[in-house]
């Protein structure tokens, strides 16, 4: 069997040396959007789920409207890992069509949905094209964005999320307000906010490139050099000396990279760093899908909040969750991953237990709730956009958009999937003593994980990708 010759090139050090240009700002503003679609699914999603209870077309339980945000969860898995799987075969950038578009036909179904059965099938579309969405885009920005800037970038991108919650928010606020729209009008109005939004993303998208780390795997090496060539050009940035930068040597895969690849990763390079993964994905995602998709459930069984200003108490909520990751993003830049992200995960723990506490003792009310959850999730936010951080630059370029896919969807599958159906029994029961109890649970989980972070984290601060993880391509 011939041998690929070996492809020698500097793009990658060049890339990391970059100083913040516009290119940068682009990339993050097309590709970030992501999070905002979600952030705003998921907040229509809880804050609409008084209005589908009550709509004449769907008449959902509380029990069913958990079972719509589960089939979204599960969407999600299933799509990020078809999806992830076709990011590292077929590129990142293909990609960035191909999930969005799904994301736009899922939602716009969602608006026309008859029944419970067609809103669950709908939900399901919805969340796979999310679900690709994040090992494509996660491992694009990690690799087109410079090392010592990586950290904080990656945090606010996937705290962007929060911005589609608040949008989530004030349009479920305002078209859910009585005598706007008929009874069955609000929420399909709301649904097709986040069509209109894919749609226009989709147009911003058109500029980006390809990632040249991904196109040097490939043999491609001329595009990956005419990419960054053409950063620096727009930056003003001269292209450093010949030998100046460290050389990355690979030898170009002619067949493709798999579940074979990842195994060898995971369980013969890498186990500790599987675990860390694991660990971190399940116990944020249990955490943010209980108590996130269940929020509007707790405000009306047990406050008596009405469905139409629900949202006025996720706009706070949502503040708190996008200020953390932007504020102490930086931290994880400077004091390093392993502090802070143990930091952040035993934060939002001690302060979850809490919460639970005062909530099981009657001294919350709904405005007082909604500043607990504010202040946990500061901290929660931070050490969940942490997680997919980890996953994403502790695993080699070949199999780094199949490693984001899988984490999220083991992480999801054990710690979320489920949650929000568990959570809105919980809820159904109306005993404050079972709600409590899933509180401290999922506080335990994440004390857990800032443990599991202290001991096994990785310190990727400032590094770049191949030096985290050498790529299983790698030449002498």
């Amino acid at each position: 069997m011939p041998v690929s010759p070996v492809v020698e090139s500097d793009v990658p050090a060049r890339l990391d040396a970059l100083p913040w240009t516009r290119f940068h700002t682009r990339a993050v503003a097309a590709l970030g959007i992501t999070w905002v679609l979600d952030g705003l699914e998921v907040t229509l999603a809880g804050s609409i789920s008084g209005a589908l209870r009550a709509s004449p077309a769907l008449g959902l339980t509380d029990e069913q409207v958990g079972l719509s945000a589960t089939a979204y969860l599960l969407g999600a898995v299933l799509g990020a890992l078809f999806f992830g799987y076709l990011a590292d075969v077929l590129g990142r950038r293909r990609l960035f069509f191909v999930t969005l578009g799904v994301y736009v036909a899922g939602t716009a179904a969602s608006a026309f949905a008859t029944g419970f059965g067609s809103f669950a099938l709908s939900r399901f579309v919805t969340g796979a094209g999310i679900g690709g969405e994040y090992s494509a885009i996660n491992s694009a920005i990690q690799e087109l964005i410079p090392a010592r800037y990586r950290g904080r970038t990656d945090l606010a991108v996937n705290g962007s999320f929060w911005i589609g919650a608040a949008l989530g928010a004030v349009g479920s606020t305002v078209l859910l307000a009585p005598g706007l729209l008929p009874p069955d009008a609000g929420w399909r109005a709301a649904f097709g906010i986040g069509a209109l939004l894919g749609l226009a993303i989709l147009l911003l998208r058109r500029a980006l490139p390809e990632s040249p780390r991904w196109l040097l795997l490939h043999g491609r090496a001329a595009e990956a050099e005419s990419i960054a060539a053409h950063i620096e050009e727009r930056a003003g940035v001269p292209r450093a000396a010949a030998g100046a930068l460290t050389t990355l040597r690979l030898r170009p895969r002619d067949g493709r990279t798999g579940f074979a690849d990842l195994a060898v990763t995971l369980f013969r390079l890498y186990p500790r760093r599987a675990i860390l993964g694991l660990v971190l994905m399940a116990a944020q995602a249990f955490c943010y899908n209980a108590i996130f998709f269940t929020y509007a459930l707790v405000l009306g069984r047990f406050y008596g909040v009405a469905a139409d200003s629900v949202g006025l108490y996720l706009l706070p909520f949502a503040l708190g969750n996008f200020l953390g990751p932007l504020v102490l993003g930086r931290f994880f830049d400077t004091h390093g991953r392993r502090r802070m992200i143990a930091s952040t995960y035993a934060l939002s723990g001690i302060l979850l237990a809490a919460t639970a506490v005062l909530f099981l003792q009657g001294y919350l009310d709904a405005r007082t709730q909604t500043v607990a959850w504010t202040l946990v999730f500061f901290f929660a936010s931070a050490a969940a956009s942490a997680a997919y951080l980890t996953v994403g630059e502790c695993f080699p370029l070949e199999v780094r958009a199949l490693s984001i896919a899988l984490f999220y969807a083991l992480g999801t599958g054990i710690g979320g999937v489920a949650a929000p159906w568990i959570f809105g029994r919980l809820v159904g029961t109306g005993e404050a003593g079972a709600v409590a109890a899933g509180y401290g649970f999922g506080a335990l989980l994440m004390l857990a994980a800032g443990a599991v972070a202290l001991r096994l984290g990785v310190d990727a601060e400032g590094k770049s990708l191949e030096n985290v993880a050498a790529p299983l391509s790698s030449a002498p």
